[in-house]
């Protein structure tokens, strides 16, 4: 089947589309003609989430699922959390600004403990006029924050996440072992499960 998940991010979108496989079409909002810089107001993950979610349904009528992500640091009181992406200020997203204000802050600490947390909202079109669907998902990873960044692949904050169990960070396992373990992946399993279970079947 076809979904618009409401991101331009070319990370993202490959991610997702490797962790659904062939099962589902994943359009992006370039694909829907959406350039449009929708809101991100809300003070949690979930209401970003639902928020972008409910933009594309309102303006597109089309099924959809939006995500939000942020790094919670126990040592910062769960910051930067909602703010992952622009913790640093500025303008877009700027990852070595973002991690390096990370590393600062957490400079001198022995508490490095972590976990990257990502909340999908679905909403889900009834094509035969009944009452839409709307869910959300989960998805979480704990770890910790190393002091300095290692690895080449991945993208955020992942050359200085560690996952619990791992020695090495997201960024030098590599996506293939990432996009088993990460909190995206669970969210998106949970996801695509509740999507399989709703008897959504393939475009084919």
């Amino acid at each position: 089947m076809k979904i618009v998940f409401a991101t331009n991010n070319s990370h993202k979108l490959a991610e997702i589309q490797n962790i659904l496989g062939e099962t589902f079409e994943i359009l992006s909002l370039k694909d829907i003609g959406c350039d449009v810089d929708i809101p991100e107001t809300g003070k949690t993950l979930e209401e970003n989430a639902m928020q972008k979610a409910e933009y594309i349904f309102k303006h597109y009528g089309l099924s959809v699922f939006a995500d939000d992500t942020g790094l919670e640091v126990d040592a910062l009181g769960g910051a930067p959390g909602v703010y992952s992406a622009r913790y640093a200020g500025g303008e877009g997203h700027d990852s070595e600004a973002n991690m390096a204000k990370l590393l600062a802050e957490l400079d001198g600490n022995d508490n490095r403990k972590a976990r990257f947390r990502t909340v999908i909202a679905l909403i889900l079109k009834d094509e035969n006029g009944g009452n839409d669907t709307v869910k959300e998902f989960e998805g979480i990873v704990n770890g910790s924050i190393i002091r300095e960044r290692r690895g080449g692949e991945g993208f955020g904050y992942d050359p200085v996440f560690c996952p619990e169990g791992y020695e090495k960070t997201f960024a030098e396992l590599g996506n293939d072992i990432k996009n088993q373990i990460s909190h995206r992946a669970k969210a998106v399993k949970k996801l695509a499960e509740y999507l399989l279970e709703c008897g959504v079947k393939s475009a084919e």
